[in-house]
């Protein structure tokens, strides 16, 4: 399952998506990864969520990033859930609509294979993104 937080920067995106977070981990029975562009919001989130640092990451692209999500879903049979804070800034795709189509698509079929919910923050109005990601938005 994919879900996204959409909004215009500085409308709380983050602290959504913190909240949300703190709050899964409460009755997940596996593991929970939060992949933030730097590692300010380390206090925020609950010790049992593991925070990566995107930006110690060698990813360029968004085809990078998907290399590294699979390289940490591969290490982590019990993952549960991903939440990954400023995506289109981490992946690169901040001018690019139809990249952030296809890289949701490519996001699902991992989803799917490997029963892992990836949960996105968007600096987007949801008006601007496809139907098809606008279906996926669970707070603007």
């Amino acid at each position: 399952m994919i879900q996204l937080i959409v909004g215009d920067k500085g409308k709380g995106k983050t602290k959504i998506l913190l909240d949300s977070a703190n709050e899964a981990i409460k009755s997940a029975s596996g593991n929970i990864v939060y992949i933030d562009k730097s590692s300010k919001n380390m206090y925020e989130l609950s010790n049992k969520i593991r925070l990566i640092d995107a930006s110690k990451l060698p990813v360029k692209n968004s085809d990078q990033v998907i290399g590294a999500v699979c390289g940490i879903i591969s290490q982590d049979h019990d993952l549960e859930k991903v939440y990954i804070d400023s995506f289109l800034k981490i992946a690169q795709i901040e001018d690019n609509t139809a990249r952030l189509d296809e890289i949701i698509e490519e996001l699902q079929n991992i989803s799917e294979n490997f029963n892992v919910d990836f949960i996105l923050s968007v600096s987007a109005d949801k008006n601007d993104l496809s139907e098809k990601l606008q279906s996926l938005v669970i707070a603007d």
